[in-house]
């Protein structure tokens, strides 16, 4: 059987180093807020070439501290994709704004420019984009836009740690790039953690005061805070990691690269365009039989996954928050696409059996 993914055989060349860190941060007597966090952030912000990188609890905490570092009136729009994962749409109903979905463009999955401005109205405040899958959205064109109409804009990073648009990093664009650092991501930690990047000093110092109990000095606290702060041992573990974040991106590319010349024409294959470096957190392929697909596949020995079965304004959790009861280009999307195992676990034998498998449905 091949797996989807496999946390224990992914992390097992870094068994040894992570063991080291842990250790150096037991034996340092200092958990939280330490040098470990300091070292993670000074090194990620210089590799995206921003003066701050602010280390979080998860993913969610770095998208909605990006919205609570803005006074944001309760009701105030927000632009998101409507393919999105739900995390992204959570974080804008945490704060009391509105979430306004915009349809992807049906080859990229990423939030089509061009129908952005329609959905712009005077309470519009800022754009929430997705980089999809480690593929980056058509930044130019969305940056334009947001200077346009003067809007804050906030990129969801959370899949594209390492993937760029033009030569430019994702997270580098907007206001603040928010990364989600869970354990399947392409910079994943043994647990939750998350990060924001930002370049406005006072901004920076907002999402510090944030993360913190709304203190900048102990026991002193200037405004309602969060207690999300990234813990010293995720980051000793992600420093770890982090050296070897281009030799797990060229391996993924490289899985891709095999499923790019080996996967038959029946299958809608991830779009390939030399403006964009893919870094292909998940390989996802259409396919209109894609229920009968997977279950070939696991028969066949292949375990797969969806992301996602079910779009955001379908889920329950959503019904009120959510306007709007038909996203076509969403449905379309959620009700044919399939994941297949593209993981640093995986050699290029497991990738090719799963192209053979695959050809034959």
């Amino acid at each position: 059987m091949i797996d989807y993914e496999n946390l224990g055989l992914l992390n097992k060349p870094f068994f040894n180093e992570f063991k080291a860190a842990f250790n150096d941060t037991l034996e340092s007597g200092w958990y939280i807020l330490g040098n470990k966090v300091k070292e993670f952030e000074t090194d990620y912000a210089q590799y995206h070439g921003v003066k701050h990188c602010l280390g979080l609890a998860n993913g969610l905490d770095a998208l909605i501290l990006s919205l609570r570092a803005f006074n944001f009136a309760p009701g105030d729009e927000v632009i998101v994709p409507s393919n999105t994962y739900i995390a992204t749409i959570l974080s804008i109903a945490q704060c009391g704004l509105k979430p306004v979905l915009v349809e992807p463009d049906i080859h990229t999955y990423n939030i089509d420019p061009e129908k952005i401005p329609a959905a712009i109205t005077p309470r519009t405040r800022a754009i929430m984009v997705v980089h999809l899958y480690g593929k980056s959205c058509e930044m130019d064109k969305i940056v334009a836009i947001k200077e346009k109409h003067n809007l804050v804009l906030i990129e969801d990073c959370a899949q594209s740690h390492a993937a760029s648009f033009k030569g430019q990093l994702t997270g580098t664009f907007g206001e603040f790039g928010a990364f989600s650092f869970y354990p399947t991501k392409n910079l994943g930690a043994l647990g939750d953690a998350g990060a924001v990047l930002c370049n406005d000093d006072e901004l920076a110092t907002a999402i510090r005061r944030l993360r913190n109990y709304g203190s900048d000095v102990k026991y002193y606290n200037e405004v309602v805070g969060y207690n999300s702060r990234l813990d010293e041992v995720q980051a000793a573990f992600l420093s770890v990691k982090f050296k070897y974040l281009a030799q797990i991106t060229e391996h993924k590319r490289k899985l891709a690269d095999i499923y790019h010349q080996g996967l038959k024409s029946d299958f809608i294959k991830p779009v390939v365009h030399p403006d964009y470096f893919d870094v292909y957190h998940i390989y996802n392929i259409r396919h209109e039989r894609r229920d009968e697909l997977k279950q070939f596949l696991l028969d066949n020995g292949v375990k797969t996954d969806i992301h996602y079965p079910l779009p955001p304004h379908q889920q329950k959790a959503m019904k009120g928050i959510i306007e709007g009861t038909s996203y076509p280009i969403s449905e379309e999307i959620h009700r044919t696409t399939l994941s297949l195992p593209c993981s640093y676990c995986h050699t290029t034998a497991d990738i090719e059996k799963v192209v053979e498998v695959i050809n034959k449905f």
